[in-house]
């Protein structure tokens, strides 16, 4: 070898040493930086003819593993989504107050059943009507301040949501862009771990927001992708921009843009981090939490409003005006069966005349005499008929109004006269205890075979979505000129049109209208547009029969005590009609406190329960819903902790893996340490000796 060669040698070797040397002594002084990893100097034999000629410094690697960096991305972003979960279901479980405290909101209803046993016991006791009236509007008022608390906290969500999306975008940007870098310190053999270092603690961000795939380039960097392999940067039309997109009744989900802003935004999985933790509160849980509310604050009125509608008053009412069903008068009185009695009474509650109602028979029977048959198309003029000089009846805006006349009033026998499970008096809520702003029970008592009501031409624009939120398809509907509820079923259920791909709408016992999705593709639809009215000023399809999030998150703010029995605690009907007695007899009695009797007992009467919220369709009484509302709840608000604590207990583990294998050792760098200052030494007396052999070969010269 040539002295000359062997000088190159021993100087490629001194420079090898001294990038080992700034190395380990970067290492060495990031000893306590977080989301340092320790890196090593690559090196190579360098190769001229056949003959070795020195060493090459080929790259400065950082320490890795893959997989426990994997490991630990998928790991932090399970935990951000049950974190998020979690934080939000301590709050929103706080509302509903110690289920074992007598403050808590469930114990409301207690004090209203006991409130109403207290007047059974003395029913012309003003100051028991109020306390009883009292109570329910204490159980009322909670609900509302409850569910409005709960969109409050939804506001928030989806607040946070859009923030974390602009910090998602944020991130993907400052990302793309340290690929670049990366790049660069590559092909000019520099140190690029700095770069690699700032941008796994930015990857790190982005993980805890949402679930992504990490790939290494081959030119340095990473591409990032989403849970079903959309590139989100690595690309050559740069970072991609996601956006939060949110149609009101719809779930909300997040699209991705190309960052050349060409082609169209795409809908990506988000399966985990924040955003997916924020998107099911917003969607799922807070939205389910509001529907069982309403479900179980709506039911607690139609008990109240069942026993406050077979019970009355003394004096009895000259006038009752019911609610508005939403229905015409013929669809309205169809499919009721069994019978029941209307009866005038004079002030002092005997009765001047009776009307029996045969709704299976068709009849109408007046004070006992023949029976004369009606239909429901000519139900209010028999009923005129039969009150003759006595009333009338109205039917206006959907709802009916009974009149008495002469100081007479109004009482009815609630009999077995029955729709959807309901009494007539109750169905046309013509002595609710409870009133609503909008229709609150879906329970139409509406057949396939009934007119739909709606106009033809009119649309409804439905959005089929995956469970989490991503859209397949939007479709319009077009009321049919059929006239039936079976046409109108059909034209939602059309495969081109409607529905009927992915599942079918229906009616149940008691006319409800549900969507059943298919099995091999679970899907939900949502209402995103509704132009449909039922008859002139009705209502549209989506808020009779409850269809969409909306309409049932809403109900449980809507009920509020009857203001004419709020103003006056006399006109609660505590006594009962007893068409038993002598027909001098008064039929109503002050003391008589069956009504109150049944006001207290509602809670214990059995009726069904939509599925709403963790619970699905039961029959069952109030108390015990009330109970399991409850314990979902609870259950809630523990799964998720149960899920946030195991999840932390993952990325803990894995972190600790992580950096026992990724961070500096102090140990092993002394002994690089040692190592590179002893090869520099060896190099520099290498460089030494040779130039001595320079100095004696020039000086023989």
């Amino acid at each position: 070898m040539s002295l000359s060669a062997t000088l190159k040698s021993a100087a490629s070797g001194m420079m090898a040493a001294q990038i080992g040397l700034r190395t380990t002594s970067d290492n060495v002084s990031n000893v306590n930086t977080p989301g340092y990893v320790r890196k090593v100097v690559d090196q190579e034999q360098r190769v001229g003819a056949g003959t070795g000629t020195g060493v090459n410094v080929s790259g400065i690697r950082r320490i890795t593993d893959s997989y426990l960096e994997t490991a630990a991305t998928t790991a932090t972003s399970n935990s951000s989504r049950w974190g998020v979960v979690s934080s939000y279901m301590d709050t929103a479980q706080s509302l509903f107050g110690d289920p074992s405290s007598t403050s808590g909101y469930f114990s409301q209803l207690d004090k209203v059943w006991s409130s109403f046993s207290a007047a059974a016991n003395d029913p012309t006791s003003t100051v028991l009507r109020s306390q009883s009236i009292a109570g329910v509007q204490d159980f009322l008022s909670e609900t509302t301040r409850i569910n409005d608390q709960l969109a409050e906290i939804g506001k928030t969500v989806t607040s946070q949501t859009s923030a974390d999306v602009a910090k998602i975008n944020d991130l993907l940007t400052q990302i793309d862009r340290m690929n670049a870098d990366i790049s660069r310190a590559k092909v000019t053999s520099g140190d690029p771990s700095g770069s690699e270092n700032l941008q796994k603690g930015l990857i790190d961000q982005l993980s805890s927001l949402m679930n992504i795939q990490v790939q290494p380039l081959t030119t340095g960097g990473v591409i990032v992708r989403s849970g079903e392999g959309y590139a989100l940067t690595g690309t050559q039309t740069g970072a991609a921009q996601l956006t939060f997109n949110q149609t009101a009744g719809a779930p909300g989900y997040i699209t991705a843009m190309s960052g050349d802003g060409l082609g169209n935004p795409q809908a990506i999985s988000i399966t985990g981090g924040e955003i997916r933790g924020l998107l099911d509160l917003h969607d799922d849980v807070l939205t389910g939490m509001s529907d069982q509310l309403g479900e179980f604050s709506n039911q607690v009125a139609a008990q109240l409003n069942a026993a406050h509608n077979s019970a009355s008053r003394v004096p009895p009412p000259a006038t009752m005006t019911g609610r508005d069903t939403g229905l015409d008068l013929p669809t309205a009185v169809s499919n009721f069966t069994g019978t029941t009695t209307l009866a005038v009474t004079n002030a002092a509650g005997v009765v001047q005349k009776t009307i029996a109602i045969d709704f299976s028979g068709g009849t109408m029977s007046v004070n006992g005499g023949p029976s004369a048959a009606f239909t429901p198309a000519n139900f209010l003029t028999s009923l005129n008929t039969a009150l003759g000089a006595s009333g009338s009846a109205t039917f206006t805006n959907r709802a009916l109004t009974l009149n008495a006349v002469g100081g007479n009033g109004l009482a009815f026998d609630t009999g077995t006269a029955t729709k959807a499970g309901q009494g007539f008096s109750q169905f046309f809520g013509l002595n609710d205890l409870v009133k609503s702003a909008g229709i609150t029970n879906f329970d139409t008592g509406m057949t396939t075979a009934d007119s739909h009501g709606f106009t033809a031409g009119q649309t409804l624009s439905l959005r089929i979505a995956l469970n989490d939120g991503r859209p397949i398809k939007d479709v319009t509907v077009t009321v049919p000129a059929a006239a039936t509820m079976q046409d109108l079923l059909n034209a939602l259920n059309a495969n081109a049109t409607g529905v009927g791909l992915f599942g079918s709408f229906g009616l149940d016992a008691n006319g409800k209208m549900g969507f059943t999705g298919n099995t091999a593709l679970p899907v939900s639809v949502s209402v995103i547009d509704d132009q449909t009215a039922r008859g002139a000023g009705g209502p549209s399809m989506s808020e009779l029969f409850g269809l969409g999030t909306s309409e049932k998150a809403t109900r449980a703010s809507s009920l509020t005590v009857n203001p004419t029995i709020a103003a006056d605690p006399t006109k609660l009907s505590l006594n009962k009609l007893d068409l038993t007695v002598a027909a001098t007899q008064p039929a109503i009695r002050p003391g008589d406190g069956r009504g109150a009797q049944a006001l207290a007992t509602a809670g214990a009467a059995s009726t069904h329960f939509a599925a709403a919220g963790t619970l699905g369709a039961l029959a069952t009484s109030v108390n015990n819903y009330a109970s399991q509302f409850g314990g979902g709840i609870g259950r809630l608000a523990q799964n998720a902790d149960s899920q946030k604590q195991a999840s932390s207990a993952v990325v803990a583990e894995a972190t600790s893996r992580m950096q026992s294998a990724e961070s500096v050792n102090l140990d092993e760098e002394l002994i690089r340490l040692t190592t590179y200052q002893q090869a520099f030494n060896a190099s520099a007396r290498m460089i030494q000796a040779t130039k001595d052999l320079f100095d004696v070969l020039i000086n023989i010269i």
